[in-house]
């Protein structure tokens, strides 16, 4: 069995892109420039932004189910991004690099368990996870902001 993280799909970011700051605060957003790299990371191409990039900070329901762990925080979008970033039994670095909070939800959007990691423990422990048959899919976080940083679905 192999896994596959994808980005997120740019299409309901790309209105944003351009707006002006007193545009983005009308939809609850603002725009950041990245001024250190690691930092930033983007949630449609799953790299940090490099320092000088604009970047759109938002609030984005990353858990859309009818449970009580319905869920939604702010994560960045960098201004421009054109395709949802994809891969395959590998892990990005955006990923590995951090602390995170790994949560595995059942096709009914409960919680079945969670753990923080090291990302670089993150490889070795999807497919064991993945292998139970009551998970559905899993979510990674950054730990330390909580924010979301990506899905993990079975290949």
């Amino acid at each position: 069995m192999g896994y596959v993280i994808r980005g997120l799909d740019p299409a309901p970011f790309k209105p944003l892109f351009g707006m002006s700051d007193a545009e983005l605060a009308q939809h609850g957003a603002v725009r950041r420039r990245a001024d250190t790299r690691p930092g930033f990371p983007c949630r449609v191409t799953l790299e940090d932004a490099a320092v000088g990039d604009d970047l759109i900070l938002l609030n984005y329901e990353h858990l859309a189910v009818d449970s009580p762990y319905r869920g939604s925080y702010a994560i960045y979008v960098r201004e421009g991004a054109e395709a949802a970033a994809e891969y395959c039994d590998a892990v990005p670095l955006q990923l590995s690099s951090r602390l995170l909070a790994l949560r595995a939800f059942g096709g009914d959007g409960m919680l079945l368990k969670g753990d923080v990691i090291e990302g670089t423990e993150l490889d070795g422990l999807i497919e064991p996870w993945l292998d139970d048959p009551s998970v559905a899919y899993l979510h990674a976080y950054n730990a330390r902001p909580g924010c979301f940083s990506a899905r993990i679905d079975r290949a």
